[in-house]
């Protein structure tokens, strides 16, 4: 049984002359423990895919199952207990005026947990952040402390699947690499699901196994990392993306 299953979705906004088709048939799989990634070009509806995963986009049709269960346009408890997301923008999507143990606190409740104060002191230590983070504000933390916070805010549930929404293009990029490293720690040790939205292919390359590459809102390749890695494109699109980075291929080659 897959974590993830698409079949056929197609995704819009707006009505008459403002209608856009975002997301246009759009059918994959994502294995149990697998971390999978969609790539291509801004607007070309990686993200929108998430978005209607998680009830944000509801304008869809097709088919969407989480571990075999079909998703309709209402989500449940069970649901966010087990699909959890990470945004772009962590000081965005973290509120200015809680603090890092008012957020966790307030998740873990929501979950039903009662057992609040070791559940934060776990989750802050799973993330790289001590207890002297816990009464911190957004606005005291650095990017990468930010995305940690909200990465642990994900964890609270206990999700078995993550959804990452370029979940380091916010950061510096001294700092990407260690949320990075951090997410495929934290992947190992919670057995979780990966589906990764990404423009960047190295990045994609060291988090995933298999890559959908996206394309004004059609899902025009579904391939290996390893074929990616090896410059073997079955689309011309594809050739292109990975034409436009070939100074990552080349070093991702070589090592």
């Amino acid at each position: 049984m897959s974590a993830l299953s698409f079949q056929g979705l197609n995704v819009w906004f707006g009505e008459g002359r403002d209608h856009v088709d975002a997301v246009k048939n759009a059918t994959f799989k994502v294995a149990r423990g697998e971390s999978f990634g969609l790539v291509g070009e801004s607007g070309s509806g990686k993200s929108t895919i998430m978005r209607a995963l998680t009830g944000l986009a509801p304008h869809w049709s097709g088919q969407m199952s989480v571990n075999g269960r079909p998703v309709g346009h209402r989500r449940d408890k069970t649901f966010y207990k087990t699909v959890q997301m990470v945004f772009q923008d962590p000081y965005a999507s973290l509120h200015p005026r809680q603090s890092v143990d008012q957020t966790l606190s307030e998740t873990l409740h929501l979950h039903g947990f009662r057992d609040i104060e070791p559940r934060i002191e776990k989750l802050l230590e799973d993330v790289g952040l001590g207890p002297s983070f816990r009464f911190r504000y957004p606005h005291q933390l650095s990017g990468g402390q930010r995305q940690r916070v909200a990465i642990a805010r994900a964890l609270a549930p206990e999700p078995s699947i993550l959804l990452l929404d370029e979940p380091t293009s916010a950061l510096d990029v001294s700092v990407q690499a260690e949320i990075l490293n951090l997410l495929t720690d934290l992947r190992a040790e919670h057995d979780l699901t990966f589906l990764m939205v990404s423009h960047d292919l190295a990045v994609v390359a060291h988090m995933c196994e298999r890559i959908a590459v996206m394309q004004a809102g059609d899902i025009v390749e579904v391939m290996s990392v390893e074929d990616m890695r090896a410059m073997q494109p079955s689309h011309p699109y594809t050739a292109q993306l990975l034409e436009a980075s070939l100074g990552y291929s080349r070093s991702g080659a070589a090592g």
